[in-house]
């Protein structure tokens, strides 16, 4: 079954012969970058292989939040719930962010006591985020049978509608003066004197002084056609989403069975809380060093399988000529099967909490690529090997709610204004630098 739908947006037919900045990438990491770099002035084109949002930015599931997130994004995110809350009236336009809570449930004193700790990270923050007792829980979020030790609950976060976000940054950014093209891949960047000079795509070449790649789970393959080597991986999330139910939670909630998602139209979005796919894939082996750290913390969590992937990534070319077509001419939306066991799975643990998902019908099911780094952060950063060429992808399952103020920073690195956060974590460099890579497990 094909994506889910994503409210569309016409890409501009004239392709500009220079601009200051291109953005590659019409995801929400892209779309953020070039409303920000647009909004101080700056002449900015973004360009896109195939749909704004069509591929994990318009799959994701929707949740805004800073709760048990990796303590290296929290300031991050902090800085992005800000910029939610005026998004619509900065856009002109909806995208269904509403601030309703989250719920992380805590089967266990040990889990109890681990979200109890993760809490201190907010210290300083002014976000509301405290510890549930069970009973609490059922006056919080009524209705519910599950057996649980307590929970983490954070009114603080939100919620959105991922196949409205991107397009409504998108069309700002145009509002703004950005070109937005669409079903235009980058072919490749061009230089002189080492530095940044241009782009060619497959509709011409675009004299530019900075790129950036945004590229979600395309951007390791495009980075190393010219030497850049970005260790990312591909993991299959499968969601599913029901017709409009009453009756059911208005909190976002996450257990280790299910985790959900109030739509607007009165519909949930559902997915399993813990369990996702590995496609073994050509890059699993050239990456395999890299991501040992993160497979001994993370294996019970993940299925691996060797299908039909392996053979469509083996013939993807890792070298081509800007002459020709490119990889991304050839595969303009990545839609992969979603696992119809995991989403059934989920939904027979979310009926066994919440008697009232019984009634649920099932609506649609899609599969979506999270772009993954060896320690889940991503690379928002500048790249020192091309000066003028910036990165910022590798999201792994939080980029939705970050990517407003990914896109802040990003344009902050582009133009030299100081930045709001310490960038040290999310820099490129720490890859080759001798640094630890690590993964914090859980988050």
């Amino acid at each position: 079954m094909p994506g889910p739908y994503v409210v569309p947006v016409h890409g501009d037919e004239e392709l500009p012969k220079e601009c200051d900045v291109v953005v590659i990438g019409g995801g929400i990491i892209g779309c953020s970058t070039a409303l920000e770099l647009a909004e101080r002035g700056l002449r900015v084109t973004l360009c896109e292989k195939g749909g704004i949002g069509k591929e994990q930015s318009s799959r994701n599931w929707g949740w805004v939040r800073i709760s048990m997130r990796d303590p290296r994004e929290v300031p991050l995110m902090a800085e992005s719930l800000r910029i939610w809350e005026g998004l619509d009236k900065r856009t002109g336009r909806e995208t269904g962010f509403k601030r309703a809570g989250i719920v992380f449930i805590c089967a266990n004193e040990k889990e109890l006591a681990d979200h109890e700790r993760w809490r201190t990270n907010l210290d300083g923050y002014q976000i509301e985020s405290r510890i549930l007792t069970a009973r609490e829980f059922g006056d919080v979020v009524p209705g519910s049978r599950l057996d649980m030790s307590g929970a983490l609950y954070t009114p603080a976060d939100g919620r959105a509608e991922p196949q409205k976000a991107a397009p409504a940054i998108a069309e700002a950014a145009r509002d703004k003066g950005a070109t937005i093209l669409t079903e235009c891949a980058v072919r490749g960047v061009e230089t002189s004197a080492g530095a940044v000079s241009g782009v060619v795509t497959e509709r011409g070449a675009i004299a530019c002084k900075a790129v950036v790649l945004a590229g979600g789970a395309w951007s390791s393959l495009f980075a190393g056609r010219f030497g850049i080597d970005l260790p990312q991986l591909k993991v299959l999330n499968s969601v599913m989403r029901t017709k409009p139910l009453e009756g059911g939670p208005e909190q976002t909630i996450w257990a280790k069975d299910f985790a959900i998602r109030k739509r607007q139209d009165g519909g949930y979005t559902v997915a399993c809380g813990h369990h996702n796919i590995v496609d073994i894939v050509p890059a699993s082996f050239r990456y395999a060093a890299a991501f040992l750290p993160a497979l001994r913390s993370e294996w019970k969590s993940l299925s691996f399988r060797l299908a039909g992937r392996f053979v469509d990534e083996l013939r993807i070319p890792r070298r081509w000529s800007m002459d020709d077509a490119s990889p991304f001419e050839y595969h303009r939306v990545l839609d992969p099967v979603p696992s119809k066991r995991l989403t059934q799975d989920a939904l027979g643990g979310l009926k066994r909490a919440f008697p009232v998902f019984e009634r649920a019908e099932i609506a649609q099911r899609w599969g979506g690529y999270i772009d993954v780094t060896p320690d889940a952060v991503p690379v928002i950063s500048a790249v020192d090997a091309i000066p003028g060429f910036h990165i910022a992808t590798g999201f792994s399952g939080h980029g939705f709610g970050i990517g407003p103020a990914a896109g802040r920073l990003m344009a902050d690195i582009v133009t030299g204004r100081a930045p709001a956060v310490d960038l040290s974590a999310f820099r490129f460099s720490r890859f080759t630098d001798g640094s630890k890579v690590e993964l914090i497990s859980g988050f």
